[in-house]
């Protein structure tokens, strides 16, 4: 019988992203998304982090601490609406929850480290950093398993994704009601639209997308985004809150101030 094993984390990673949904799925997708990771003073890491400020990526080892337990098979957003095993997959729903991510290593600052294409979530556990090595680490032409065999670059060059990205567009009053949400609220909701909706409209639970009557429709927070998909566009219809009357007239709290002042300003449809 194997023995526990235990961990103390050396840090806490420092991210826009509060909660699993606005996360991005891995970095490849976090695009310009920054972070920091704050390592624990009185541990002498001072000293371990000589050096460090060579190399352009850092792997990062962390704990999914918001995992409650884990699932033997999974639905990763590519599989085609096939459960996989989760040890063929990256889902974060392991038997031990340890994740791993490339990030890149924009700025060292006494024990802060200012990161870049983060895709955890805020207050995540660091367990261990190490360099990312290009000749050691990278393997651009391994085989993919269940997903779709990667495209090989013209002139041999490494293999590039084979899933095109999906051409996000904002109707006007969309557009609108997203610019009044993120001046008068500092909430950005259209980087978080944008970042999902461009790996497509599939519904998906992980995803928080739904059939909507005619359109669908994707939950980013306690808001609601409508949208229409043709071919490898999606259009942006419009924002509504994600609140029901009796809570915007009763509750209390900054969040639901900003949805009753929206509701105000552009109605509940």
């Amino acid at each position: 019988m194997l023995k526990p094993v235990t961990f103390t984390p050396i840090g806490v990673v420092r991210t826009p992203f509060s909660d699993k949904v606005s996360a991005p799925r891995q970095p490849h997708a976090a695009g310009s998304a920054e972070g920091t990771i704050e390592l624990v003073p009185g541990l002498g890491l001072e000293h371990a982090l000589s050096d460090i400020e060579g190399w352009d990526y850092l792997w990062v080892v962390f704990w999914f601490h918001l995992n409650e337990g884990w699932r033997p098979k999974v639905l990763p957003p590519r599989s085609a609406g096939k459960r996989r095993g989760v040890l063929s997959t990256r889902s974060p729903h392991r038997p031990n929850p340890i994740g791993l991510s490339a990030v890149r290593l924009l700025a060292v600052d006494g024990l802060t480290l200012r990161v870049g294409g983060v895709d955890m979530i805020d207050g995540t556990p660091v367990l261990d950093l190490k360099p990312y090595v290009p000749y050691a680490d990278a393997h651009p032409h391994a085989r993919t398993g269940w997903l779709t065999p990667l495209a090989e670059e013209p002139g041999g060059g490494a293999p590039v994704d084979p899933e095109p990205g999906f051409e996000v567009a904002w109707g006007a009053r969309a557009a609108e009601q997203a610019a009044w949400i993120e001046e008068a609220h500092g909430f950005a909701l259209r980087e978080r639209v944008d970042r999902v909706l461009a790996l497509g409209p599939q519904p998906h639970p992980y995803r928080r997308i739904r059939a909507d009557g005619d359109a669908m429709r994707l939950a980013v927070t306690s808001w609601r985004v409508r949208f229409r998909a043709e071919g490898r566009r999606i259009d942006v219809l419009s924002v509504a809150t994600g609140y029901r009357e009796r809570e915007l007239v009763g509750g209390e709290g900054p969040d639901l101030e900003a949805h009753r002042q929206f509701v105000e300003r552009f109605g509940r449809g």
